[in-house]
Formats: C-alpha cells, sequence, structure tokens
C-alpha cells in the first residue's frame, strides 16, 4: 500500500446532450447521466447510482482483504446497496444505505467468524465512513453442498 495520503483525480466533461464523460488515468471513460428520477434517460450511470456502487464495492473489496489477511477461507460474496436519497433538513441527500451481503462458505467454514469479518468489512469501509447517513448491513450466509 502507497502511504497517506491518497489522492484520486477524476474528469468530468458536461457534453450538451447533457450526458457526462468521466475519466480518470490508466481507465475507460464512463458515460454518466441524470437518473429517471431526475428525467434522465436512465440508461447511463447517475452520480447517485455510482455513489450507492461505491459503497456495494468498497464493502466487497473490503471483505476480501480482510478475509485475506486474517486467512479465512470463503467461496462467494454477493453484495447489494440500496442507497435512499430523501429530503433533509431541507437539503437533498442520501440519508441511508442498505447492503445485504450474502456470502456462500464451505461446510467446514466457522460461521461466526465469517460475520465478524463481514461486519469489520462494514464498518471499517473508507467509503461508507465517509458519508454522513444511517447505514445498514444485513448477513446471509450460506454453506455450499
Amino acid at each position: 500500500m502507497h502511504p497517506f495520503p491518497h489522492q484520486y483525480v477524476v474528469r468530468a466533461a458536461l457534453h450538451s446532450s447533457s450526458s457526462t464523460t468521466l475519466s480518470k488515468a490508466n481507465l475507460p471513460e464512463l458515460r454518466s447521466a441524470p437518473p429517471e428520477e431526475f428525467g434522465g434517460p436512465g440508461d447511463h450511470w447517475s452520480p447517485e447510482a455510482l455513489m450507492t456502487a461505491a459503497v456495494a464495492d468498497c464493502f466487497a473489496l473490503n471483505f476480501g482483504a480482510i478475509a485475506a489477511a486474517s486467512k479465512f477461507e470463503w467461496m462467494a460474496l454477493e453484495a447489494s446497496t440500496t442507497g435512499t436519497l430523501d429530503r433533509h433538513e431541507g437539503k437533498m441527500r442520501f440519508v441511508r444505505f442498505d447492503t445485504h451481503a450474502q456470502l456462500t462458505l464451505a461446510p467446514s467454514a466457522n460461521v461466526e467468524r465469517a460475520k465478524m469479518l463481514l461486519e469489520k468489512a462494514e464498518a471499517t469501509c473508507p467509503i461508507s465512513n465517509s458519508l454522513n447517513c444511517e447505514r445498514h448491513l444485513q448477513i446471509d450466509i450460506r454453506i455450499s453442498e
């Protein structure tokens, strides 16, 4: 890992068609547009969807890193996050993120340890920790046959 602080530079170029091209060095460009809820086309990533995706992605990657450091074996993780945007104290903002984690384990795995590692992944996620809203984690452990 590189020493802190880390900086991330992303550029946004707005086009007259109301879509935005997002770019970052060494990455493919990504098109963004307002979501359907704001009159957008609904066929591009939106800032709201990207924010919610960042929460889900950070949780999943954080779990993978924590599990590896803990030498914990697991088979698959699916994280589904719902971000709730609402008006709060006169401002439009995300007020809640609900993440549902479905972890598949081998029959010999320690389920309690898995839950603890999932909770640690949520509690130490730098993206979620940067947000000022409620966060909830629902854990679903499945044992592979």
